[in-house]
């Protein structure tokens, strides 16, 4: 997103409406989820200035998570889970990314590895790193 020009006023807008900060507390971080979470569902119609917008909530949630809630330990079926749990998702929610339901079954129970591809997909979704799923 930084190589795109964006409207700094109408950013400014924005920045003054969400009012994004370093995040502190669970209660900051539920609360930026929130509003992240928000932007998500209306990816494909955000705006540049959006879009941004979204990546500073994402790389600020991103931060007090590692700092509060250390994953490099875990699997990356664990790494899933908690990424689910924090979002509220079920398996349900995420099938499509895997391909069927009995193959997102047999990942989120440890049965199954992460593909590649799966992991990618995963990636995505969840706008983090691939190499949590790897």
């Amino acid at each position: 997103m930084s190589t795109a020009v964006i409207d700094e006023r109408r950013y400014a807008r924005l920045l003054v409406k969400t009012l994004p900060r370093v995040i502190r507390t669970e209660k900051e971080n539920e609360r930026m989820i929130a509003d992240l979470e928000e932007l998500d569902l209306r990816w494909d119609h955000l705006s540049r200035e959006e879009k941004e917008l979204a990546e500073l909530m994402t790389a600020l949630i991103e931060r007090f998570e590692s700092e509060h809630y250390p994953i490099n330990l875990a699997s990356p079926q664990e790494r899933l889970g908690q990424l689910m749990e924090d979002r509220g998702l079920t398996q349900a929610d995420l099938w499509r990314l895997f391909g069927t339901r009995a193959r997102a079954s047999e990942v989120l129970k440890g049965k199954r590895g992460i593909s590649k591809a799966q992991a990618k997909r995963l990636a995505d979704f969840f706008r983090v790193p691939v190499d949590l799923f790897i």
